[in-house]
């Protein structure tokens, strides 16, 4: 919630500083080598761990490159944090390298159709993940898991309804995000087998704002914004499919998705996936800012020990006009007919009427969906941490200073400044 009051960003926990600590004295010690991030050796390591070569569309090289150049020139990461985005990027070479061979040894994956998928796309911190965890509850739709968009990539010996270890990681990696900062987790509750979006599928071509939510990567993403972003979309569709399969879901139901780089990506999304449908979310301006600025804050306080508030508020004022400024520009080609616009002050007032709107719009009957909806709110009530506290102030911005930027989108949408406090 939007809280004047709040005057200075929270700070990650004593774990990180302790587990700081260790990786130095390692690395003196010689029990640890620095961070590398040296694209050549990083390949290299992937190749020899998965044991093939065949990364598939080659064009992911050129984001890892700037990414990496980012990560050593930029992010000012302390040795544990520059030791994780190391690994970081070699499990995704890993994943891409898998991938490839299951789309071999199963050529049927690919043949799978991806028809009419629903996107749900809004800037950042919209209430794009509560609308996106209604319609996943529909069991008409097929949708991601946490699980998955961490490991989008089954592990050699996966088998239909066997043990699947990427589970127990997921799980690990939500322990260790406790850990070093409970503030994520009380932003963005999840689970491993919670309905997830659809972003570390672009991650697998290194590609997205992610990164600069995790790391302070200015010139990375300038770089991606100026790109062609259809190789990334495409890599994710085959994904997609792979997931599909995994599942074993019927390749007839449409694909829920949603993840706030659609906003940026609307010409590439189209190419690749041309018949689909669009739900576009919108928020009161200072509230998208402030709780996204929130949200990059307590990830890149991590891994910095540089990371400055002020700094990070600019740069997602910045993102956030640039993402409403891109999706007003492409959302031009589309269809009225394949467009639905959702207020989030909407869903907060009456979730079932603006569910049903949406219904509605995608020509299905809502009734086999409520007792699962209702199941979900539940379940989320349940979940619920701390309400996510934020401010303007805490990053160097003003209420005037973002509707400067943002009043013309809001005015234009007719989104509805907050009147109460709400918790996203």
């Amino acid at each position: 919630m939007l809280d004047k009051t709040i005057k200075e960003p929270p700070q990650r926990t004593r774990f990180v500083d302790i587990v700081q600590g260790f990786t130095k004295l390692a690395m003196r010690a010689g029990m640890m080598q620095p961070a590398s991030f040296d694209m050549h050796e990083l390949l290299q390591k992937a190749q020899q761990s998965a044991g093939s070569n065949d990364f598939g569309d080659p064009w992911f090289r050129q984001p890892l490159a700037v990414l990496l150049q980012s990560l050593e020139e930029e992010a000012n990461l302390h040795e544990a944090g520059a030791f994780v985005a190391m690994k970081q990027c070699e499990k995704v070479l890993e994943d891409r390298l898998r991938a490839q061979q299951w789309f071999e040894r199963h050529p049927e994956i690919l043949g799978r159709p991806l028809r009419s998928s629903v996107f749900i796309v809004g800037p950042m911190r919209s209430g794009t993940t509560r609308l996106h965890r209604l319609l996943a509850a529909d069991r008409r739709f097929a949708h991601m898991r946490s699980f998955e968009t961490i490991s989008p990539v089954p592990h050699p010996g996966f088998t239909h309804g066997g043990h699947d270890p990427r589970i127990t990681l997921a799980r690990r990696v939500r322990k260790v995000a406790d850990l070093a900062n409970p503030h994520t987790l009380a932003i963005h509750p999840t689970g491993p087998m919670q309905p997830e979006e659809e972003l570390g599928l672009l991650v697998n071509s290194f590609w997205g704002m992610k990164h600069e939510a995790q790391w302070h990567v200015p010139g990375y993403g300038r770089w991606c914004e100026a790109q062609d972003a259809t190789p990334a979309y495409r890599q994710m569709a085959r994904l997609l499919q792979l997931i599909g399969w995994s599942q074993q879901t019927s390749s007839l139901k449409p694909w829920v998705l949603k993840t706030p780089q659609h906003m940026l990506d609307l010409d590439a999304l189209l190419k690749v996936f041309p018949d689909a449908r669009f739900i576009f979310t919108h928020r009161d301006p200072l509230r998208v800012v402030a709780s996204s600025a929130s949200l990059a804050w307590n990830q890149t306080c991590i891994y910095s020990d540089h990371a400055d508030p002020h700094r990070v508020g600019r740069e997602w004022l910045r993102k956030t006009r640039l993402q409403v400024d891109r999706m007003q520009s492409a959302r031009r080609q589309i269809a009225p007919d394949r467009v639905i616009d959702v207020h989030y002050e909407d869903m907060d007032a009456d979730w079932r009427s603006a569910m049903s709107g949406i219904y509605d719009f995608l020509d299905l009957d809502i009734e086999p969906a409520q007792p699962a909806m209702v199941g979900y709110y539940n379940s989320a009530t349940a979940m619920k941490r701390k309400p996510h506290r934020y401010s303007l102030t805490e990053f160097g911005l003003s209420e005037d200073t973002v509707m400067g930027e943002l009043g013309q989108y809001a005015r234009k949408f007719e989104v509805p400044q907050e009147t109460h406090t709400a918790s996203r």
